[in-house]
């Protein structure tokens, strides 16, 4: 099969053949149609997500496919299937790691895998959905979409006429503001360092754009009438970024890192008397909004059917495993959200 392999730290892509091996005890073997790109595919080329050491191995962790077959022990899907393909755990059995052929040698990879024409999932990492649910709406589930819904509502807790700030208008940042409208967020303000991101930020309907690299984003709240902010989300990882936004809150606010810093970077609370303001602010982290395949996947699903979640303006760029350094080039330097894979074009 055809793949995107990650050969060399901050090294371009790599597409070659790769040799699949059989399947085993929970694993599935599925035929991937769609795959997202997502701003972790930034940092393990960069060898921040710990995976220097394990070098070449597969990439993407968001993606629609269609089961071919399954190994032992599993019962959740069956040849035919549509899936999800999702890094959060669900029901299901969690498998060894699939080891495959790369220029003669053997090579593992992660358990849920997407940059290829096939993969070697655990049944954990895959969700069965309704044959008639688009495919790259199914992708977006596998990490970016249900990251900002799940962040929302599980870990934000956002209400109407909660104010919410996201910092960061990549195609995470671009799902949180779709994310933070549905329960009447408000208002909903975009902060990045490309006067580009405005016209993202006004069609997804944010009430304020920011770009905080030409701006002081205090200033511009205090032009809303805004003291401080009730839920900050950071999805870049920038240590700066996120030292300059944390003073924003506001007395009793919440904020939330999703993006993750680098290894050994240290971020800097400055005058953190202001933390002790209102009943206390909150700084935290979070894995995935605590998004639960197995449970919010159907969820979404109706919310999708029933109207109530539009996901066609998050999707910027259409890329090819040919074209996937041009992708990632793109996402680089800030013009593009989220890119989808055509896996077989």
């Amino acid at each position: 099969m055809r793949a995107v392999i990650l050969e060399k730290i901050n090294g371009p892509l790599a597409i070659g053949e790769v040799t699949l091996p059989r399947v085993s005890t929970g694993q599935v073997l599925v035929k991937i149609l769609v795959s997202g790109i997502c701003g972790s595919q930034l940092q393990e080329i960069a060898g921040n997500k710990g995976n220097a050491k394990f070098v070449p191995h597969l990439l993407g962790h968001e993606g629609c496919g269609i089961v071919e077959d399954v190994g032992e022990g599993v019962t959740k899907v069956k040849k035919g299937d549509k899936v999800v393909l999702h890094w959060r755990k669900g029901e299901g059995l969690e498998s060894d790691f699939p080891s495959y052929t790369f220029k003669g040698k053997t090579m593992q990879s992660g358990k849920v895998t997407t940059f290829s024409e096939y993969t070697i999932a655990s049944e954990n990492r895959l969700t069965p959905v309704p044959s008639d649910v688009p495919d790259d709406f199914c992708a977006l589930l596998g990490c970016g979409l249900s990251t900002a819904l799940a962040t929302i509502e599980n870990e934000a807790r956002v209400t109407a006429g909660t104010s919410v700030m996201i910092v960061g208008l990549g195609g995470l940042g671009a799902c949180f503001i779709k994310a933070a409208k549905l329960p009447g967020a408000k208002p909903v303000i975009g902060v990045d360092i490309y006067d580009a991101k405005k016209e993202v930020a006004d069609a997804l309907g944010a009430d304020l754009f920011i770009n905080s690299a030409k701006e002081d984003a205090k200033n511009a709240l205090e032009r809303l009438g805004l003291n401080g902010v009730d839920v900050i989300i950071e999805t870049s990882g920038d240590a700066k970024s996120i030292s300059s936004t944390i003073p924003l809150l506001a007395g009793s606010g919440t904020y939330i890192l999703v993006g993750q810093p680098k290894p050994r970077e240290s971020i800097e609370i400055t005058d953190a008397l202001h933390l002790f303001g209102g009943e206390g602010k909150t700084i935290k982290a979070t894995q995935g909004g605590q998004f639960s395949p197995s449970r919010d996947i159907p969820r979404y699903v109706e919310m999708y059917r029933s109207g109530k979640l539009d996901v066609k303006d998050l999707i910027t760029h259409r890329t090819t495993l040919d074209t996937v350094n041009d992708a990632i080039e793109l996402m680089r330097t800030g013009k593009a959200n989220r890119i989808m894979i055509d896996i077989w074009q």
